[in-house]
């Protein structure tokens, strides 16, 4: 069996991704984490009950047309050097 290299192994990243509503601020965030490679293929998906405390993802991103969910949404905007995002030192 061949060992996995650096370049076959895919690398794990958390990505945070916030559903809001611009339109409508009454409406409530939603916030879901991600489990996903580089490539962009989601293998897990987690809604979370509230806003997370702490810095654990490696990038955030914001949807703020009102949609309900990730599979409605059309784009995200990439939010760089969010409080939730953690430092890359």
């Amino acid at each position: 069996m061949a060992k996995a290299t650096k370049a076959t192994k895919a690398k794990k990243r958390k990505v945070l991704v916030i559903l809001s509503n611009r339109l409508n601020r009454f409406q409530k965030v939603r916030y879901v984490e991600l489990d996903c490679d580089d490539k962009g293929n989601i293998f897990k998906e987690h809604p979370l009950r509230t806003q997370p405390r702490k810095p654990l993802y490696d990038e955030v991103w914001e949807n703020d047309d009102g949609k309900t969910s990730i599979s409605s949404c059309t784009r995200f905007k990439r939010k760089y050097r969010h409080e939730l995002e953690r430092s890359r030192s």
